[in-house]
């Protein structure tokens, strides 16, 4: 099963974008073939995802930085405003680009960056790298024809179901209509500047409050003519989880604060979830519906009952470090998004350097030796490859 919806998945991007799906194939391989014979050294990777800042306009409720639970409201200040110059990531894109990484720009909400998101964008695609972003989007309309002329590959935008439910999710009236006339205003300039790109893909966190309205976000993805629509399984742990991923990150001399933001009761009935998927899916007509990670029933549920358990049909090992590496706002190149351990700093060292740097392969090692890490199962990036 698993497999087969990594095959589907790669079928959509092979038709939409077929040259950026034919480098994932590559480079993926090659990220296997690391994990299998590497000995903790990994051929460079696949993708960068960059954190731009920590910095966010909303507070949505299951967010593990500023949700309910996040750890970013304990945060101090000025801890808050860190982020790398854009002299800093335009000389990491100058450095990365040879090998033709995929890059994804991230947050907090990538549009506050403070020395302009699609001025980094636009540095990237001189360097004819794949980009995509990850927004939130409630500063899309004022930034709609830039991110179009910026020739930005992918617009993911977070939406959890229509207008009243979406606004009280996050935690902000009127941003449900924002939105809306954010990607219409994109779509009008894709039109007027006859432009395909970016393809835009509604990101859906599922979560106690939408689960059982997800037929209302179809019908909204096809009302706003998006190109796909993703529905994302919740990230969460428990106690056990925490307490244990302490020990582990211990050993490694790190810390996991960043799991605490997802400590939290799920609140999901995975058979009444299974039921509304199931409705969607047979109701999409056309448009691209994905469930990431795409679990049977049968998994479904033990995802959301077994939080501990990694649900059958995924092998129980976690090949992210050898295919992925995420850079952070004040530099670190980071293996996990919820852990401080860390294999280098860009302010201080080549990229290609840290990527099999001491810190890096110690890593791999003991991640390979242990398979998974106590929080693992409900990392999704688990589920990704």
């Amino acid at each position: 099963m698993p497999v087969e919806n990594r095959l589907r998945r790669f079928s959509y991007k092979f038709l939409k974008q077929p040259g950026y799906a034919l480098n994932v194939l590559r480079r993926r391989g090659l990220g296997y073939l690391s994990y299998h014979f590497g000995r903790g050294r990994s051929f460079l990777p696949e993708s960068l995802t960059i954190f731009l800042t920590q910095r966010c306009n909303l507070h949505c409720h299951m967010c593990g930085q500023w949700g309910r639970h996040g750890v970013n409201l304990k945060a101090k200040s000025a801890a808050l405003q860190e982020e790398l110059s854009f002299e800093q990531l335009s000389a990491f894109i100058k450095e990365v680009s040879f090998f033709k990484p995929n890059i994804t720009l991230f947050g907090g909400e990538p549009l506050l960056y403070k020395d302009g998101c699609i001025r980094l964008i636009d540095y990237i695609k001189q360097h004819k790298l794949h980009c995509l972003m990850i927004t939130n989007g409630s500063l899309l309309q004022e930034n709609a024809e830039g991110l179009v002329l910026s020739g930005l590959d992918e617009l993911n935008i977070s939406l959890d179901g229509p207008a009243e439910l979406h606004d009280k999710i996050r935690s902000q009236e009127g941003l449900f209509n924002r939105i809306a006339c954010g990607i219409e205003r994109v779509n009008y300039f894709k039109m007027r500047h006859c432009l395909k790109n970016p393809l835009i893909g509604l990101q859906c966190t599922l979560n106690s409050e939408n689960y059982r309205f997800l037929d209302k976000l179809l019908a909204v993805a096809k009302k706003l003519k998006v190109d796909s629509l993703t529905f994302h399984n919740l990230i969460f742990i428990n106690e056990k989880m925490l307490e244990e991923q302490k020990k582990q990150d211990l050993l490694l001399k790190a810390d996991s604060k960043g799991w605490e933001g997802f400590l939290f009761d799920p609140g999901i009935d995975a058979r009444i979830l299974q039921e509304k998927l199931k409705d969607v899916f047979a109701s999409a007509k056309g448009l691209n519906i994905d469930l990431y990670p795409n679990l049977s029933p049968a998994a479904l549920k033990e995802y959301y009952d077994n939080p501990q358990g990694v649900p059958r049909g995924f092998a129980r090992r976690c090949v992210s470090p050898w295919i992925d590496a995420y850079l952070f706002y004040d530099g670190r190149v980071k293996p996990c998004l919820n852990s401080s351990y860390s294999f280098g700093n860009i302010k201080d060292t080549p990229f290609v350097d840290i990527w099999n740097s001491e810190a890096a392969v110690n890593f791999r090692r003991q991640l390979k030796e242990n398979k998974i890490f106590p929080a693992c199962p409900k990392c999704t990036e688990l589920y990704r490859y």
